[in-house]
């Protein structure tokens, strides 16, 4: 009979056949090493998104506004990371963070508004 080993650390595998881990800490040891990529991704995107939800959310407090290009810049505001997109029937294109929305105006302005 063959003795298989610890996938994490190596050790002799004792107990059930399609077992792969010693103990529990190997398993989650092994685990969190094999999805530290994918979690740092997903983990940066959210911050991105967050951080955009509140910049929105702090210069939007009455639910609808008017804001430049460099406002938002100047907070950190990053035009790469949002939701979900809205085009009504005119062509306009609405940008969302959640509920916090923004719609490209000319002269570099934005119109902040809010979802309800």
């Amino acid at each position: 009979m063959e003795t298989k080993q610890c996938l994490e650390c190596g050790e002799k595998i004792i107990g059930r056949i399609d077992k792969k881990f010693c103990t529990d800490y190997c398993r989650n040891a092994y685990n969190n090493k094999v999805n530290k990529e994918s979690k740092n991704l997903i983990r940066n995107t959210n911050n991105r998104l967050r951080k955009n939800y509140k910049i929105l959310s702090e210069l939007n407090s009455s639910g609808k506004t008017k804001v430049t290009r460099t406002k938002l810049y100047d907070k950190g505001f990053d035009f790469n990371f949002f939701t979900s997109i809205y085009k009504t029937k005119s062509g306009n294109v609405y940008f969302y963070i959640y509920d916090q929305g923004y719609l490209g105006l000319e002269n570099d302005y934005f119109l902040l508004i809010k979802r309800e």
